[in-house]
């Protein structure tokens, strides 16, 4: 089975079922509510990256795992085209990860695109560290309460088992490069 063939609620209700799990209890082990489950799964909203985080986790998958195509024998890309770079964002926010289609790697590389008012939202929380560089515009990054606005050219550094955010309040859009190790996408 081709991630990309099924819609994301689609994939997720196939691998819930893969594992003899009710939607109950994968609502139990992932902090979420059934109602939420169901609503994912039924392709009513699209969920965001947390959330899609926390389901994976209880699956035994990563993001780049959930999205990289199943093909027997495949040889990683060295060259990866702008239409191949698999959408991981939502709400104003995309995040493009860069990959190869190998199903395991140490750092995950995304280009990000902040909508003016867009949010990650909810305050993020994952074992490892991110670095980026702001390509274009205005963001401001929270770190553990604490507020940095950054403007293009500026880099950052955090450890992300800190809780972090990033909103762009201005009324331009935000292009941001950035890694992360351990991978978690």
């Amino acid at each position: 089975m081709a991630g990309i063939e099924l819609s994301p609620g689609r994939r997720l209700s196939e691998l819930r079922q893969q594992r003899g799990m009710s939607q109950r209890r994968a609502a139990e082990l992932s902090g979420l509510t059934h109602s939420a489950i169901s609503t994912i799964e039924q392709d009513k909203v699209s969920p965001a990256i947390s959330t899609l985080q926390k389901l994976l986790k209880v699956y035994g998958l990563s993001l780049s795992e959930f999205f990289a195509d199943k093909e027997e024998g495949h040889t990683p890309r060295i060259v990866i085209n702008p239409d191949e770079l698999i959408e991981i964002g939502s709400r104003g926010v995309s995040m493009k990860l860069i990959h190869n289609g190998t199903p395991t790697h140490a750092v995950a590389m995304l280009l990000e695109t902040y909508q003016p008012g867009s949010t990650t939202g909810e305050k993020i929380k994952h074992q490892g560290e991110e670095v980026g560089t702001l390509l274009e515009g205005e963001i401001l990054l929270m770190v553990n309460g604490l507020s940095y606005p950054l403007k293009a050219g500026q880099s950052y550094a955090i450890n992300t088992g800190i809780p972090h955010s990033f909103s762009n309040t201005s009324t331009r859009i935000c292009r941001i490069v950035s890694a992360h190790t351990p991978n978690t996408f």
